[in-house]
């Protein structure tokens, strides 16, 4: 029998809001889903689409967030290694390996290995890749609805030139991080 593998991936370390979100995921060899690639490499449709297919098909799929607030006290970092181990222990399934996506793993009761671009080379990473950007991307619409003025439904938190113009002549929100520059910039104006 194959060794279970779960693959492992984050969004949302660069934006100036939100949280960051990992996903585990453990694909299904009995049913491959066709189509999975590294999620920045998609349009937001065929994402849905196949997040859709990875929370049917996959044998389990864990989502772990740490909020704006956290990232704050802990660094992003920290943040994102907090959020993939909380993703792993979310599997109702226990893998016997888990791939993460990058070259700093976190702390976890079974065997892993950090894959460099593995977004593009492991399935079951892309699948996590898919999944943590959907689950994110869908936080910072419910941000917008209640802060509109910052336009997280377009840019999702990220330091876009509308993002920060919006900064600069609102302040920070709640799902802004206190703790990145030009956050901080905002603040002192």
């Amino acid at each position: 029998m194959a060794e279970t593998v779960a693959g492992v991936d984050e969004a949302g370390r660069g934006p100036l809001a939100g949280p960051v979100v990992a996903a585990a995921v453990i694909l299904d060899p009995g049913q491959p889903i066709a189509g999975l690639a590294d999620s920045k490499t998609l349009s937001p449709k065929r994402r849905e689409q196949l997040a859709r297919d990875i929370h049917q098909h996959a044998l389990a799929v864990g989502i772990f967030c740490v909020e704006a607030g956290e990232i704050d006290r802990i660094n992003i970092l920290q943040a994102t290694l907090k959020a993939m181990a909380g993703a792993v222990t979310a599997l109702k399934l226990q893998p016997q390996h888990v791939l993460v996506d990058g070259n700093r793993l976190p702390t976890l009761s079974v065997p892993a290995t950090a894959l460099v671009g593995g977004d593009r080379l492991e399935p079951a990473i892309s699948a996590a890749s898919i999944v943590a950007k959907t689950h994110r991307d869908a936080i910072m619409l419910d941000w917008h609805q209640r802060h509109p003025a910052y336009g997280f439904d377009r840019h999702k938190g990220y330091g876009t030139a509308a993002h920060l113009e919006a900064l600069a002549r609102h302040g920070p929100c709640p799902a802004h991080r206190q703790s990145f520059g030009p956050v901080i910039q905002a603040r002192l104006l």
